[in-house]
């Protein structure tokens, strides 16, 4: 780190602390050469996720649309607040680890569908039902029939 008094590329590390809920690390430190004393923070470079929609558009990741598909396919089901945040955070997770730049948005639906198909079954058919854009009342009874007794 070059001084901003005297420019110098010499400086040791008196004291570091996090900052901004443990994203940033301040840092105090002094130039060997003049002695000056400044502070220097340091914040991880997050990347962005791109989703690649249906018509080949490209638009950076948002949660909340997972959060918003998840409240809407679990609306008047016994499906607790705290679990679609737990699954939004476990798709971001996945795809963050799996994916460098870009993700089809098909990859994240298909995230959603299985998350669902565990947690409920009503809520999982309500998002099959918009998500996969049934043509008729066949297609639908085949995405149903794996779950009926």
């Amino acid at each position: 780190m070059k001084c901003p008094f005297c420019k110098k590329d010499n400086d040791r590390v008196i004291d570091s602390r996090a900052a901004g809920d443990g994203r940033i690390i301040r840092r105090r430190r002094e130039c060997l050469a003049c002695k000056k004393r400044f502070t220097t923070k340091e914040q991880l470079e997050e990347r962005i996720l791109y989703v690649i929609k249906k018509d080949g558009r490209r638009e950076p990741f948002d949660r909340e649309k997972i959060r918003a598909g998840l409240r809407m396919a679990c609306k008047k089901r016994p499906v607790p607040v705290e679990m679609i945040d737990d699954i939004v955070t476990k798709i971001e997770a996945d795809l963050l680890g799996r994916f460098e730049r870009e993700v089809r948005s098909k990859s994240i639906g298909d995230l959603v569908m299985r998350e669902l198909k565990a947690l409920d079954h009503v809520a999982y058919v309500r998002f099959a039902s918009v998500y996969r854009e049934f043509k008729d009342i066949a297609e639908f009874m085949r995405e149903l029939k794996p779950m009926l007794p």
